[in-house]
């Protein structure tokens, strides 16, 4: 299926990525936290973020036949999980108000949704492009 996203789409997933991202960002600035522990969520919202493109690419690879290692699709996975149970036990052991431990759950779920949903559609809107084709064996 080679179909362009709708633009609306496209604005619906960076609108959820834009939102979720500065959602968190913003209740972080806003927290009364130590700065290490601003930086721990901080992290832990990048891992989280960038994991979970490299599994919507490993994902998405495989079916368009791209060879994708298993070690990397693994690592890639291992890493989503690992980043949504690092924010998990976090907020568990935090001592934030609970509506506080929400936006931050949230939030973190959204922008790895918007990430989700933007990479997707970079690569929907890439198919075909003259800068996006392969090098053959001819050139």
């Amino acid at each position: 299926m080679n179909q362009k996203p709708s633009a609306a789409f496209i604005f619906a997933s960076w609108a959820a990525l834009l939102i979720g991202f500065v959602g968190y960002i913003i209740s972080l600035y806003n927290a009364e936290m130590a700065l290490n522990e601003k930086g721990y969520y901080f992290t832990v919202l990048l891992y989280g973020l960038f994991s979970a493109v490299s599994v919507q690419k490993c994902v998405r690879d495989r079916l368009e036949g791209i060879p994708v290692t298993d070690l990397y699709y693994a690592i890639s996975w291992i890493s989503t999980i690992a980043a949504i149970l690092l924010l998990i036990v976090g907020l568990w052991n935090a001592t934030l108000l609970l509506s506080e431990k929400g936006v931050y759950a949230f939030s973190f779920l959204l922008a790895l949704f918007g990430a989700i949903a933007v990479q997707k559609n970079t690569r929907d809107s890439a198919v075909g492009t003259p800068t996006n084709s392969r090098v053959t064996q001819d050139e």
